[in-house]
């Protein structure tokens, strides 16, 4: 999948939950959302996922990289007695 389709479908995941915020806060009687709250649940909800998209992006470069292997495990319950010394 090229960036930019996975920038599309990002973006229609975006704007469809903003939708279907906006429509069951109408429908549970919360009135109109003016355009303020429209503005400030659209930065929300692109800044979840875009902090959502980078945590997982590093999750993986870490683990491609090997240095989730390289970690200190000195003093972990799972580490047997011959490789403590």
């Amino acid at each position: 999948m090229t960036p930019f389709r996975t920038f599309l479908a990002v973006a229609g995941v975006a704007v469809g939950s903003v939708v279907g915020i906006s429509l069951a806060w109408t429908a549970i009687g919360g009135g109109a959302m003016p355009i303020h709250g429209v503005v400030a649940l659209s930065l929300g909800v692109a800044g979840t996922i875009a902090l959502a998209w980078v945590l997982m992006a590093l999750a993986f470069k870490s683990d491609r990289d090997g240095w989730d292997d390289r970690a200190d495990r000195t003093g972990s319950a799972d580490v047997e007695a011959s490789d403590k010394s």
